[in-house]
């Protein structure tokens, strides 16, 4: 155990809680939860960086509590109305899209470095800032007026994301047909 997967660890922890708070109109204590989850989220990655402690359980683990953490509060958010049922789709949509693609590669003995992309990163990080203006919005005016432009640049960069994901799929489903119908080298 890594200190970077114990901190990735502990926002996993920290979802049913945040979760709880949120569904209990606690909107102050959700922020501040979710807040230090975001904060873990970049500490997990520089800790692993500083001190050569990259895993590969890390790599699975901590784009799984992003999805955890993120796809759990967006739907609560939407139900709640804070959120358009839109983008909650759009969110799950393309994290569903990437664990099947993630399933057919391996299904097909295909291999494959799981390796965010930078858009992929962007578009955790615009979800990530979507979460935290909306639960912000009560706390902090300015954010309010933002939240509708927010909502649009997050569900297109999440498209793009999950079209990047395809495309990248397609290319080694692509390659390995190729080297196949070559046969040995």
């Amino acid at each position: 155990m890594t200190v970077p997967n114990l901190i990735t660890s502990i926002r996993i922890i920290l979802t049913p809680i945040f979760i709880i708070y949120l569904l209990n109109d606690e909107a102050l204590s959700a922020l501040v939860l979710f807040t230090v989850a975001g904060i873990s989220d970049a500490a997990d990655g520089v800790v692993a960086r500083l001190f050569d402690q990259k895993s590969t359980l890390g790599a699975f683990l901590d784009p799984l509590a992003d999805k955890i953490l993120l796809n759990s509060a967006f739907v609560v958010l939407s139900v709640k109305g804070y959120v358009y049922p839109w983008v909650t789709v759009i969110v799950i949509s393309r994290d569903v899209l990437i664990l099947l693609g993630v399933l057919i590669l391996y299904l097909h003995g295909q291999e494959f470095k799981l390796q965010p992309s930078v858009v992929s990163k962007t578009t955790t990080c615009l979800q990530l800032a979507t979460v935290f203006v909306v639960l912000s919005k009560g706390y902090f005016p300015p954010f309010f007026p933002i939240c509708d432009g927010l909502f649009w640049v997050t569900g297109g960069i999440t498209i793009v994301s999950g079209l990047h994901y395809m495309y990248q799929w397609f290319r080694i489903m692509g390659d390995e047909s190729n080297r196949q119908d070559r046969g040995p080298g």
